[in-house]
């Protein structure tokens, strides 16, 4: 294997240009101006100290720029993942408590460990089993809970922090009247001009803005805004490097969240990484190299005091506007995270936390999907309500609950799709050799003696049964003038042992009823199945066709020249 697969650092560093170098620190500076406060924000969302926000955002996003195969996107803290930490170790130990602390550090160790190890195995297809209606109803139902826990800092009421949403406005409600004013009115005054800011140009660095204009007003201000809570000392100097302790009692509780947070983040960065890939042409994404990337990025942070951390939507597509070339940008914006908790974190003392709170409160509304919602309800009801049910339990049950249900409504989604596929009797067009689905071309031609049905999906366990009943019904249709069935199994990519037993079964049945059965355009790897199963102990070789039409004509007038030639083959193939 060549290094520069697994080092994806190698194949763009040897030849960096200096022309890229421009584009990069532009880049790179404009995505920091937002982390660096987005961290700290994140942090409190996480139950963390603000200082465990910028950890998070330092080694992490080295990492990533030498193992990850996208060179646009951006790592680090975000509200999603934050808020799961704050959900599954705030029932553990006390929000930023040393044992709390240790306990959202030692989970991003478990959850790098994990995505490394799939990465290594290459289960990254795994991601396949949420669909995109799970995701989107997931996302949007924890922004919803995101914004809604930031009401404790935006109001200046100390609310209870909680993933179900019930809970949450309970408690809103009963003590909505003790909202502070002032702090109010300042996190209202952020929210206005993070959203005027934003359309007059996406690349203004609103939360950068918001955040010096905030912490000026509040030193000059102080005494005005003395109710207004601030974030007050952050401690300066560089993480220092110590190894999680390994506390197998702490796996068992964790393991459930931290698959959470491995799917959750791998969906948020091969997501975005595959937007990104398709918007250039200079290189593409590894799906199983972005686990490992990540798996190191949690692993190596977490030696560095970082809680979980993934890629960021809205840092990716900003990074990428900016003009980011190469992963140069991440290195750039890392080394302003490192200035900044070198010299200045006590810059921050004055920062409000409602200003934080309205910087994640409109960060995560533009997650609430309304949009899909809508296109779903047009497109297909069946993906609508799957979107629904995966919202409205991860607003009830929680964060970890709902994407479990949301995992088990899609399996059950594709075993109803899967077990019950498009099954259609079809006729020949007139003056041509083709065989279409008599329900969308009512002209085709049907002959009364024959059955020429297609069957639009494998053959296996959960379908055997709905297979044998439709043909069934169509063969009752025909009446007792039918002396032919065709099976188009075009559509057939793969047939398992009872699809087979089921198949040999039918075959006899109407065999001795005196019905001829044949199959035509059977797949190579699905016909070795079949006759490794022991098709050919019901029917003869020569009951294979290449297409339909061969089959029916060979049925009508006996000419086996072709068949010959293809049963030959066949038999050749599979021997």
């Amino acid at each position: 294997m060549k290094l520069h697969r697994i080092i994806p650092l190698l194949e763009w560093l040897p030849n960096y240009k200096k022309t890229q170098f421009k584009a990069d620190l532009i880049a790179g500076l404009t995505v920091a101006t937002v982390l660096i406060p987005q961290g700290i924000a994140y942090a409190l969302i996480a139950g963390l100290p603000p200082i465990y926000g910028l950890y998070s955002a330092l080694i992490p996003q080295i990492i990533y720029a030498i193992f990850g195969s996208s060179r646009q996107v951006a790592i680090g803290p975000v509200a999603t993942d934050s808020l799961i930490v704050a959900a599954s170790v705030s029932t553990m130990a006390l929000m930023g408590s040393e044992s709390y602390i240790m306990i959202a550090i030692f989970l991003a160790f478990l959850v790098g460990t994990i995505q490394f190890l799939m990465g290594v195995f290459r289960l990254g297809f795994i991601v396949n089993f949420l669909s995109r209606p799970v995701i989107t109803g997931f996302t949007s139902a924890v922004a919803v809970t995101i914004g809604l826990n930031q009401l404790r800092n935006f109001l200046g009421v100390d609310f209870l922090q909680s993933d179900q949403v019930h809970v949450l406005l309970e408690d809103i409600f009963s003590r909505i009247l003790e909202v502070n004013v002032k702090t109010t009115v300042l996190g209202g005054i952020t929210c206005i001009i993070i959203v005027i800011l934003r359309r007059i140009h996406k690349k203004i660095p609103n939360a950068l803005i918001v955040v010096v204009l905030s912490i000026i007003l509040m030193s000059v201000f102080k005494n005005f805004f003395s109710e207004v809570d601030i974030v007050k000392g952050i401690p300066s100097g560089l993480p220092s490097f110590s190894l999680p302790e390994l506390n197998f009692g702490l796996i068992r509780e964790l393991l459930p969240m931290a698959f959470t947070l491995v799917m959750v983040g791998y969906l948020e960065t091969i997501s975005i990484g595959k937007y990104l890939e398709s918007q250039q042409e200079e290189y593409k994404i590894d799906p199983n190299q972005e686990l490992i990337a990540l798996g190191l990025s949690n692993i190596f942070g977490s030696f560095f005091k970082s809680y979980p951390s993934t890629s960021s939507f809205s840092r990716s597509a900003i990074n990428f506007d900016a003009g980011a070339k190469t992963g140069m940008a991440a290195f750039i914006s890392a080394a302003l995270v490192m200035l900044t908790l070198l010299y200045l974190t006590p810059v921050f003392y004055y920062l409000p936390k409602t200003v934080l709170a309205a910087i994640i409160i409109v960060a995560v509304l533009r997650l609430v999907n309304v949009k899909e919602a809508k296109f779903l309800w047009k497109a297909n009801i069946l993906d609508f309500w799957l979107l629904i049910a995966t919202f409205c339990s991860t607003l009830i049950f929680g964060i970890e609950y709902g994407i479990l249900i949301g995992v088990s409504l899609s399996l059950i989604v594709l075993i109803f799709r899967t077990s019950r596929p498009n099954v259609v009797e079809l006729g020949k067009v007139p003056e041509s050799d083709f065989y279409r689905n008599k329900n969308r071309f009512s002209e085709v031609v049907l002959d009364d003696e024959i059955l020429v049905f297609r069957f639009d999906a494998q053959i296996f366990y959960a379908n055997s049964s709905y297979f044998r009943e439709r043909l069934e019904a169509m063969v009752d249709q025909k009446g007792g003038q039918l002396k032919l069935i065709v099976l188009d199994a075009e559509s057939i990519n793969r047939v398992d042992s009872t699809g087979i037993e089921m198949l040999k079964q039918q075959i006899q049945f109407y065999k001795n009823k005196g019905i001829t059965f044949y199959l035509a355009g059977v797949k190579g790897p699905v016909r070795d199945d079949l006759f490794r199963g022991g098709l050919l102990n019901i029917i003869e070789l020569n009951h294979f066709f290449m297409r339909v039409n061969g089959a029916v004509t060979f049925f009508k007038t006996g000419d086996n020249t072709n068949q010959q030639k293809y049963a030959q083959y066949i038999h050749q193939a599979y021997k």
